[in-house]
Parts: C-alpha cells; sequence; structure tokens
C-alpha cells in the first residue's frame, strides 16, 4: 500500500504539468475558440531559457545570445524565463492567432501545429536534442507514511499549480474582464457592450496562458530534466484533459490533471510487476490520453462546446480533377528523365520525394475533399512499414503481395481512427488524431518487443527474378528502384483521379460541404467517411512501405509525430486540395529533392524542419489555398484576360472563353 502512494504522489508532478497546461488551453479557448496545439512547446521556451541560464548563464534568443558574466539565481533565472513566456505569448497572438480567430477550423489546427513544429524545431537548434538538467525551485525533502518514503516536491507541485488555476478561475468569475472574457466566449458584443475589445482579452488569456505553461514545466522539469520532444507533446495528455473538462470547468481540469498522471504513474508501477506482459511494458502510459480521448468523445463528442468549430469546415476550394492522357504522359517522362539524369544522393533525393507526394496525397483525399483534419497519416504509414518489415523478413511474403498486404494493415488502422468521426470533426478529430499518432508511436514503434532497438530490416523487393532493390553495392539508388516508385505512385494517382472524379468523389465533396445535407440527399455519411479514411490510409500505407523499402530498415524515429506534421506542413503548403499540391509538397517534403539541395549545396539541412514551420505559418495566414492553388489561380486569371483582350466581334468573332474547372 505504500508503495502505490508513493508512486500516487509521484504522478501528482506530471498532473501538476497537465494542470499548467490544461488550464491555459481552456483559458485560450474561453477567448479565442482555437485550440492550441502548441500550447506544450510555447511554455517550454522560457524554461529552456531558465535552464541554459542556471547551466552556464547564457541568455538565448531566438537569434543571438548573451553571456553573463555568472549565473543568475534561481529566482531571477525563472523570472527571466518568465519575461520570455510573456513576450512570445504577445508574439504568437498579435501575429500568428489573432488573423485566424475568425478562419476556418482547419487554418486555426494547422497554424497551431505549425507554431508547434516551429518552436521544437527553434528549441532544438538553440539548445541542443539532448535532455537538459533544470535546478529544483523546491527543496527536496520526503516524509514516511504506510512504510514508504513519500516526496514532498511532487505535493508543492500539484498544490502550486492548483492555486494558479484557482487564480485563473477567480479572474473568469469575478472581474469584469474575465466575465467579459466569458461573454466573448459565447457572443464577442457582449464584451464589446461591456466597453472589452475581444482582441485585447484574447491577448491577456494567451500570456497567461503561456506563463501559467512555463511554471508548470518549470516546475515539472526539475524531476526529468527538459527535452523538446517529450515537453512538446505533453499537450496530447492536456488535451485530453481539456476534453474531460468539456472545455468548460477548470476544477474539472485540475482533478482530471491530478487523476491522469498518478494513473500514469501507477502504470509505471504496474508495468514491473512479474505478472505484467512484456509486450505492454513500453509506452502504455501514452494509450491512456488516447483512451480517454476516445471514450470522452464518443459519449459526448456532439454536446462538447462548438467554440473554436464550425458547423461545416470551410476549406479552400477544389477543382474536380480530370485524367488527362498528354499531361500525364509528360509528367511520367519528366519523371523517369529525373530519375535517369540523377544519381546517388540526389536520385535518392527525387525518389523520396516521390514517396512523400502519395503521402501528402492520403492528405489530400482525407482532408482537402473530405474535410476531415488529421494529424495520424505518418503513424498509418508507418504501421505499414512495420508490418512490411516482418512480413517480408519473418513470413517470406514476395512483392507486390507484401506490399498490399500491409496497406491494408494501414487501411484497418485508418478505419479503427475513423469511428469518432462518425461523432465530431474539426479541432476535436484532430485531437483524436494526434493522440492516436502518439499513442502508435510509443506503443508500437519505440515498444522493443514489437520493434527491436537494433532496428527492423525489410528485404529487398524483386519481381519476376528482377531485383528491385534500393542499394547494390556503391549505388545508393538504383533506377530500377525508383522506376518502381514512380510506377506505384502513378497508379495510385490515377485510381485517385477516378474516384475524386466519380460519385466517391461527388459524395466527399458533399459531406465536406455540410453534413446534414449530405445525409438529406441520400448520401451515407458514416459509410462516406469511413471509405475516406480507408483509401487515405491505404494510399499513406503504400507511401510506408515504400520508405520501408528505401530505407532497408526502419526504426521508430522514421514515422514519429513529428514527420508526420512535417508532412502535413509541405502538404498544406503545397496545396491540400488537390494532386499538383501533393506534387509540390513530394519537392518540398523531408529528405526530398529541396531538402537534398539545402543539406547538399547550402549546408542548411538542419534548419528544415524550422523553414518547413515558418512557410506552413506563413501559408496559412496569407495563402490558404498553398501554392499549387495560387499557381492554378494565376493561370485562371491569366486566360480570364486573355479572353477579354481579342479582338473586336466586327472583325473576328469572339472565341467563347475557356471553361474553368467546376469548383465546389
Amino acid at each position: 500500500m505504500g508503495t502505490i502512494l508513493q508512486f500516487v504522489v509521484l504522478g501528482l508532478g506530471l498532473g501538476a504539468i497537465y494542470i499548467g497546461l490544461g488550464t491555459g488551453l481552456l483559458l485560450v479557448h474561453r477567448a479565442t475558440g482555437i485550440i492550441n496545439f502548441a500550447q506544450g512547446a510555447m511554455a517550454m521556451w522560457g524554461a529552456f531559457v531558465f535552464a541554459q541560464l542556471r547551466l552556464d548563464g547564457t541568455l538565448v534568443f531566438p537569434i543571438g545570445s548573451i553571456e553573463l558574466e555568472r549565473r543568475p539565481p534561481v529566482a531571477v533565472a525563472a523570472l527571466i524565463g518568465l519575461a520570455t513566456a510573456f513576450l512570445l505569448g504577445l508574439l504568437v497572438h498579435y501575429v500568428i492567432f489573432r488573423p485566424v480567430r475568425h478562419a476556418p477550423v482547419l487554418a486555426q489546427v494547422v497554424v497551431s501545429v505549425a507554431v508547434m513544429i516551429t518552436l521544437q524545431a527553434l528549441v532544438v537548434l538553440r539548445f541542443g536534442p539532448n535532455n537538459i538538467d533544470v535546478d529544483s525551485l523546491i527543496p527536496e525533502d520526503s516524509f514516511t507514511l504506510l512504510g514508504a518514503d513519500i516526496p514532498t516536491r511532487e505535493l508543492i507541485m500539484a498544490a502550486i499549480m492548483v492555486l494558479l488555476a484557482a487564480a485563473v478561475w477567480a479572474y473568469l468569475r469575478f472581474t469584469r474582464a474575465g466575465v467579459a472574457t466569458r461573454a466573448a466566449s459565447e457572443n464577442e458584443r457582449a464584451a464589446v457592450l461591456m466597453g472589452f475589445s475581444p482582441d485585447r482579452l484574447a491577448a491577456v488569456a494567451q500570456v497567461v496562458a503561456i506563463m501559467l505553461g512555463t511554471v508548470a514545466v518549470m516546475l515539472g522539469s526539475s524531476l526529468t530534466g527538459l527535452n523538446a520532444d517529450n515537453y512538446t507533446l505533453l499537450v496530447v495528455p492536456a488535451l485530453a484533459v481539456l476534453l474531460v473538462a468539456r472545455m468548460e470547468s477548470i476544477a474539472i481540469v485540475v482533478v482530471a490533471a491530478l487523476l491522469m498522471g498518478a494513473f500514469q504513474s501507477l502504470i509505471n508501477l504496474l508495468i514491473t510487476k512479474p505478472f505484467w506482459p512484456q509486450w505492454a511494458q513500453s509506452g502504455l502510459d501514452q494509450v491512456v490520453p488516447f483512451a480517454v480521448v476516445m471514450v470522452i468523445l464518443f459519449v459526448q463528442g456532439k454536446r462538447l462546446p462548438s467554440r473554436g468549430s464550425l458547423q461545416t469546415v470551410r476549406l479552400p476550394d477544389v477543382s474536380i480533377p480530370k485524367f488527362k492522357p498528354i499531361p500525364a504522359v509528360i509528367m511520367l517522362v519528366v519523371g523517369v528523365a529525373a530519375l535517369s539524369f540523377t544519381q546517388g544522393t540526389w536520385r535518392f533525393g527525387v525518389t523520396t520525394s516521390i514517396i512523400v507526394m502519395l503521402l501528402a496525397l492520403s492528405y489530400v483525399v482525407l482532408t482537402g475533399y473530405l474535410g476531415q483534419i488529421s494529424l495520424a497519416q505518418g503513424a498509418f504509414a508507418g504501421a505499414a512499414g512495420f508490418c512490411l518489415s516482418k512480413v517480408t523478413t519473418n513470413w517470406g511474403i514476395p512483392f507486390p503481395i507484401s506490399l498490399i498486404l500491409c496497406a491494408l494493415v494501414a487501411t484497418g488502422l485508418g478505419m479503427l481512427v475513423a469511428l469518432p468521426a462518425f461523432r465530431i470533426r474539426g479541432a476535436q478529430l484532430a485531437i483524436v488524431t494526434i493522440a492516436a499518432a502518439l499513442a502508435i508511436e510509443r506503443f508500437v514503434f519505440n515498444n522493443y518487443t514489437l520493434s527491436p532497438p537494433e532496428g527492423n530490416p525489410i528485404a529487398d523487393a524483386t519481381l519476376f527474378g528482377l531485383n528491385l532493390g534500393v542499394r547494390e553495392g556503391r549505388d545508393l539508388a538504383r533506377i530500377s528502384f525508383s522506376v518502381m516508385v514512380l510506377v506505384i505512385a502513378a497508379i495510385l494517382v490515377w485510381m485517385f483521379i477516378r474516384v475524386a472524379s466519380g460519385d466517391t468523389g461527388r459524395a466527399f465533396l458533399a459531406v465536406r460541404a455540410n453534413e446534414r445535407a449530405a445525409a438529406s440527399s441520400g448520401i451515407d455519411v458514416r459509410k462516406t467517411k469511413l471509405i475516406g479514411f480507408a483509401i487515405s490510409a491505404f494510399i499513406a500505407g503504400i507511401a510506408g512501405c515504400l520508405i520501408g523499402f528505401s530505407r532497408g530498415q526502419l526504426s521508430a524515429e522514421s514515422f514519429s509525430v513529428f514527420a508526420g506534421l512535417q508532412v502535413l506542413a509541405v502538404a498544406y503548403l503545397g496545396g491540400i486540395t488537390s494532386v499538383g499540391g501533393a506534387i509540390v509538397a513530394g519537392v518540398l517534403g523531408p529528405l526530398g529533392i529541396v531538402y537534398t539541395l539545402l543539406r547538399g549545396v547550402f549546408d542548411l539541412g538542419e534548419y528544415y524542419a524550422l523553414i518547413s514551420g515558418l512557410g506552413l505559418i506563413i501559408t496559412a495566414l496569407l495563402n490558404p489555398v498553398g501554392i499549387a492553388g495560387a499557381t492554378r489561380e494565376q493561370v485562371a486569371w491569366v486566360r480570364r484576360k486573355l479572353s477579354r483582350s481579342g479582338p473586336p466581334p466586327s472583325t473576328v468573332p469572339e472565341a467563347p472563353a475557356p471553361k474553368e474547372p467546376s469548383r465546389v
């Protein structure tokens, strides 16, 4: 009993972090309607500044740094960290979140994900990828209870965060600004009539949220140290806590956060017991937030507040694709030429761009055409890739049967994740999918029982005796493998065009536009969503298998949550509603042509994640149709101008204006 109590108390330290992040998420949602997926990343910046000051007396800025003569005291370093958090909150609100307060849900989700990617990459660049030890703001002590040493630090941390959460509750409940913030969450005109600016209230909420999260991370990181990846993704359990509280009650956020932390700590105790199965000893604590999210959304999904999510998710215009043989042949010839006239690293970059194009195409299917926001495409691809290792090395299943079989495994996983989409959409669905992606990464990809630490080898593909392996001797990217990738990609693009231009594609667009109207016209909305998730996951699964063949073996880093979010970044940057956008995304994608150029020519490979994050922010704010969409609009504009500038009708009969692609 004493050991159980000890682990419960240890879990309160983690629960304290969840209180800070969850309360901040609730406050920002109340004030702006935005669910901020970057809450963890924003909160950790000030904590890293504090840790670095205490480590060697260096005050680190996003660009440049100042080396102080000596390390400042703990209290001074903490105040400086909070000051940087304050400035970051103002900057993010006025430059990034303010312009998208009334934007479609997709733009809000994409912007917050972009901030997450950018800050995570910036922290790695400025502070390094390794764990940083953090001085504790609370003295370490313990007392004996039921025969066990109970630490007091975790209890004090939890008490501090409970008091700060209570202060936020009092602000919302008893101050005029807080009441105006609550009013603005229902009707912004009410706040204006009270004499308050909704923008200013939102700025205050954003600053308070990031400072609250920074205090929580400063306190919590003294237990485990600071790591950019881990603290960025702590937003996932905090989002689960937010949903338990129905995005409304700070008291429930506090209770749920402490229970979540204690339960995760108890799981870490249980996995050490002899009766616990070995296959379930890794990453199970990260399955808990996903399970909580699934249960909450199934039980009360449609009763969750709709602030921050629209009844219909408006997205950029979609052009219904048509198969055109001549342009298709030209694209294939260009692809073959690009593969034939390159070699080594450059050919590998071109091949990887084709594979990333398929991953981006899975986003086009699901988000661009069906209107469902998914952050788990990388997990679907990874599931197929790891499955490929098993079926090719352990079972000896040949290509292409192994490819299709593993893609079907990803399809089944995608259909499972699709179940919450029957009840929800928008930002809430994004929460489900990122929780699923993290659970799959930690419980499957990082599980040494299922995925050995030495790697997951994949046998080379062969077809009718022809070796389609990626490497042979010094040849790092054999032309036969690259052509195989190109052919598979061409087949999938052709299949997508057939689906998108047929009845299924029209059903996708009807559901995307208005689910109730689609249902009233006889479309089975649930079936349509299930088909969309299945097709999207199948394409992602094929891409994951091709990544596996191109690497020869896989590790968890190949399909991390951040790798998947980077693909989302380039998919949105290229244009998430068209095949052309997916092609652009492939060119810009991780380890693709642009990455190879940045790394090989300009020696900027380490800045790729930062560049992609900043590019995604700019695109979401200024150009929601992406590069391909903007190009299409410019071509249409030129055609209209040319059609109007012909000779007068009295001289030459005016030709009819070219018909523009139908838009939805």
